[in-house]
């Protein structure tokens, strides 16, 4: 099983894309963040400092992250991974808690994810919604983090630039299908597709 993870900063589009590639037939794997916000708003938590906030997310995404994929199955598409919750508390100012270290320890020791990441860039606005209440010009702080934990990890960033949703999932698909040899079986349009730009480590 590959595993890609796809990131990026809030309402920069990824779950957008990760929505398309599930309704074109891939196996994908929902942001577990958004679901544990929605879920403290829902019991009456409000927005206000949530100091198990991060150990409650690192747990929902371990979980799915263990869940067994269809048989049939041999690329899943992640939205978001234990790497973007270490760098949501970087960015919230947390100390990383011994749950955070040791599942993003369990990642890299046994290389769940490929080491390519796909990197939504932001669209230059930020929608706001229940859940999200971050400003456009906080979203590119949080991306930062985002990106340095990546590149501090040795992932190789794959770019995915702004652009039409339909053109941003064939750059997703062009990278994958090229990879395995073969196309996706939910869209012809791979072999002419653009490819993502690539943003590599400084080192190595």
């Amino acid at each position: 099983m590959r595993r890609y993870i796809i990131t990026g900063t809030p309402s920069a589009g990824k779950t957008t894309i990760v929505a398309e590639l599930a309704a074109r037939g891939h196996a994908v794997v929902q942001e577990a963040a958004t679901d544990v916000v929605a879920r403290r708003l829902a019991d009456g938590g409000g927005h206000g400092p949530d100091p198990d906030l991060v150990d409650r997310v690192v747990t929902l995404q371990r979980r799915r992250l263990d869940e067994p994929a269809a048989a049939t199955s041999t690329v899943q598409f992640h939205d978001r991974s234990v790497l973007c919750t270490l760098a949501l508390a970087r960015y919230l100012g947390q100390p990383v808690s011994d749950l955070l270290a040791a599942e993003v320890d369990r990642v890299i020791r046994q290389r769940l994810f490929e080491p390519q990441v796909f990197f939504v860039r932001p669209i230059g606005f930020v929608t706001p919604t229940a859940v999200r209440r971050i400003t456009y010009d906080l979203s590119l702080v949080f991306e930062r983090f985002h990106e340095e934990v990546y590149r501090e990890h040795g992932f190789d960033l794959i770019e995915i630039a702004p652009g039409p949703v339909a053109d941003r999932v064939a750059a997703v698909e062009a990278h994958v299908g090229g990879r395995s040899g073969t196309r996706s079986r939910s869209s012809g349009r791979n072999a002419d597709a653009p490819r993502p730009r690539r943003t590599r480590p400084s080192w190595g």
